[in-house]
């Protein structure tokens, strides 16, 4: 725990903190109560129609990588300050004592990453060095410097100096990265789904800026928008300029006409000679005129349309009809703002673009055939009125042929000057458009950097540091008992099997092989100790008969051999006749314990008319310790084992010793100890310690519950002397031992896999 929770403490310490910066701004949605008071005034003229925004779509444009590529641009966010500290390094930004400014840029100028180091020598000068700052050069402050990113100017910003603080480390990087990592920590989300407010917010590790970029954002946004909305302000001014320079020419063309005509007839006021006829014509006149000026409306305006496409914007409000045309285009008009702004982030094939863009064909088509319409609906009305004049024409015909020409002259004229001053009223309207578009949202807050961190949070890390510090070493423990399968005490005996546990014995500290009478290391003890509790497994053997004891193992190398050798040893320090017995005739190991002939009951079983009192080898040492060892290797052990003289053997043996320890061959591998088991009194089932896995330990389970082994029991070999001998075995006095006793986790585990 004290190791972690001093890990979450320097991890705090020198760790980098993020925060958490929020602006908030209400998209001038009309559907949601965004329109401005000052668009509603003007709606009547119909200059600042398609002005509906979607927050969707406006979200997408906030989003946008052009949108937030101009904003790093603008705020040079690919130009980064550091400054070194002992352990960590902290980007400066406007804190930076020097500010680097570049112009002339190459073409590749946003494209590469560049780092190099400023070393302050003074206010004046300052030394360039790379990245492993190496010395390019000595430069004087404010002085033009060459590089192959273009020109590059050192300012020395004094207000931002700290004393101890020379070197300042500026990284220059890509454009389209700085871009995108931006992009990815900017979240635009709505308030909620009945307004049209938005929350953009950044994560951050430098609050300036994360302020910044959320403001020049709005700012660039704002702009854009104001910029798509005077754009057809723009187009229909460039239109009508071009409408009114043509008209100029034509109406100069007719009126001098007049004055040729004039000159020629030598007339002043035809007028006045026909009263009479004007005052009934005066009103054919009147349709006729208006008639002649919608139709060439509607003529320029088709021409316009013909030549345009789904990416030009359509004069709005010039069309002169009483129907839904100019809504037409003022709908028109709007989706083509839109598809503008929306593919500046998008690709022709975003599906969003397509709609507009089948949208778009769809209303074009539907403007033509309107237009198309009232162009029909005129001709036939000017077809009547030319009719209609026609008529009137044969009443005055005798109104002289100049009084006629004269008037057809200034009826040009009249139409020709009413369009020009149509084309006029319509420019200042525009104009008025022009100037008074307001911005596409309105700022509610501006960006705000919360003053508590966002990550790393100082109490989480210090919970999970004192958890882990509880944890780990638990979780270590635990695991490492869960993988460990060998057999290591006697508590991984008893209670996982119901065959009897006789001891343990240590691992001998002396290394002797043979247990003597002076004996008194922990594992002499340990043999005593079984020495004695075999006795109260015997004990029902008659007097005179020996009591013989079968030590037998899972495998090999588990050390029946060297228990068996100890164990008849201590039998016969006790003053007992003894025979040690070698039976595991496949791999005999009492050799390696004593110094034994190649001969023994292999030899006495295979031969004939031989004496098995030739094959005991006396022990030295020992006053009564008789081995008879396993002789040579036969070829058919299972058949020599099965045979009679086995049984005789045994027989004979038994009158002449008190005990008889056999040691035989291991029960899982051959079935040799089974063969012959029906002559033991005891069965010592040998484990190892650190060596037998704990599911073989069915073995003896099995062999004990269909009692194929008689009195048989379980001795625990090996064990660790460190973890104590003594008194857990009912006897020790004295021997500077501890009482035997397991590890305090085990303890734990045990006892909550007894309550599971």
């Amino acid at each position: 725990m004290f190791i972690f929770l001093i890990g979450g403490f320097l991890y705090l310490r020198y760790s980098t903190p993020e925060y958490k910066i929020e602006a908030t701004v209400l998209i001038k949605d009309d559907k949601k109560g965004g329109l401005s008071e000052l668009s509603e005034s003007f709606a009547d003229l119909g200059i600042l129609g398609g002005g509906k925004s979607n927050v969707d779509n406006e979200i997408e444009i906030l989003k946008s990588r052009t949108l937030v590529e101009n904003t790093v641009k603008d705020l040079e966010l690919n130009i980064s300050y550091f400054r070194d500290g002992r352990l960590k390094t902290t980007e400066a930004y406007k804190q930076s004592p020097v500010k680097i400014s570049f112009f002339d840029k190459s073409e590749d100028f946003f494209e590469k990453d560049t780092t190099f180091v400023i070393e302050s020598l003074s206010s004046l000068k300052f030394n360039l060095l790379d990245v492993e700052k190496n010395i390019i050069g000595e430069f004087s402050y404010g002085k033009t410097i060459k590089t192959t990113l273009g020109k590059m100017v050192v300012l020395y910003k004094s207000e931002n100096v700290k004393s101890g603080i020379k070197f300042t480390t500026v990284r220059l990087s890509s454009l389209e990265k700085v871009t995108d990592t931006y992009r990815k920590k900017l979240q635009v989300t709505p308030v909620n789904k009945m307004t049209s407010v938005l929350t953009l917010s950044i994560v951050d590790p430098v609050k300036d800026i994360g302020v910044d970029f959320l403001n020049k954002l709005i700012e660039k946004y704002n702009e854009d928008a104001i910029n798509d909305k005077n754009l057809v302000a723009k187009n229909t001014e460039a239109f009508i300029n071009k409408r009114l320079e043509s008209i100029v020419v034509e109406l100069d063309t007719v009126e001098g006409d007049i004055e040729k005509f004039k000159k020629v007839n030598r007339v002043t006021d035809i007028v006045s000679e026909a009263q009479i006829f004007l005052r009934s014509s005066s009103e054919y006149e009147k349709n006729s005129i208006d008639t002649a000026i919608k139709l060439k409306v509607v003529e320029d305006v088709l021409n316009l349309i013909g030549k345009s496409t789904n990416q030009d914007l359509i004069p709005v409000n010039i069309v002169p009809d009483g129907g839904n045309t100019s809504g037409l285009i003022q709908e028109y008009n709007q989706l083509v703002l839109d598809k503008s702004r929306i593919a500046k982030g998008a690709t022709a094939e975003n599906p969003l673009v397509i709609n507009l863009e089948q949208q778009l064909s769809g209303l074009r088509q539907s403007i033509t055939e309107s237009l198309k319409n009232l162009k029909s609906s005129l001709t036939i009305s000017q077809k009547d009125l030319r009719r209609q004049g026609g008529v009137l024409g044969g009443k005055i015909g005798e109104i002289p042929r100049q009084e006629r020409e004269a008037r057809e002259i200034g009826r040009k004229q009249q139409v020709k000057e009413a369009l020009y001053l149509y084309l006029l009223q319509k420019r200042e309207e525009n104009a008025i458009a022009l100037n008074v578009t307001a911005p596409n949202s309105k700022v509610i807050d501006d960006a705000y950097a919360s003053p508590i961190p966002v990550s790393p949070k100082s109490k989480i890390i210090y919970l999970a540091a004192l958890l882990l510090g509880i944890l780990v070493p638990f979780g270590i423990i635990y695991i490492y008992d869960l993988l460990d399968t060998k057999i290591k005490n006697r508590g991984d005996i008893e209670g996982k099997v119901q065959v009897p546990f006789i001891g343990d014995v240590p691992r001998s500290e002396s290394h002797e092989e043979l247990i003597k009478a002076e004996s008194r290391s922990s594992s002499a003890e340990a043999m005593r100790i079984i020495r004695t509790n075999l006795d109260f497994i015997v004990n029902q053997v008659p007097d005179g008969i020996a009591k013989t004891i079968f030590m037998t193992s899972t495998f090999p190398k588990e050390g029946k051999t060297f228990i068996s050798v100890n164990l008849a040893g201590t039998f016969a320090l006790s003053g007992k006749k003894v025979l040690l017995i070698g039976m595991d005739i496949r791999n005999p190991k009492l050799d390696e314990y004593m110094n034994l002939p190649n001969r023994g009951v292999t030899t006495y079983l295979s031969s004939k008319n031989v004496e098995l009192n030739d094959f005991l080898i006396k022990q030295e040492g020992y006053e009564h310790f008789y081995v008879l060892p396993a002789g040579v290797i036969p070829p058919n052990p299972a058949e020599l084992l099965m045979g009679t003289k086995v049984e005789a053997m045994f027989e004979t043996l038994k009158k002449q010793f008190d005990y008889i320890v056999v040691d035989t061959a291991p029960v899982s591998l051959v079935t040799d100890t089974l063969l012959i088991a029906k002559h033991a009194d005891a069965f010592i089932y040998v484990v190892r310690a650190n060596f037998l896995d704990k599911r073989m330990l069915r073995i003896p389970e099995t062999l004990y519950r269909e009692k194929k082994l008689p009195n048989m029991s379980i001795l625990l070999n090996d064990t660790d002397t460190k973890k104590g001998y003594g008194y857990g075995y009912g006897y020790g006095y004295g021997y500077g031992v501890d009482v035997v006793k397991e590890p305090w986790y085990k303890e734990v585990f045990n006892s909550i896999k007894k309550k599971s």
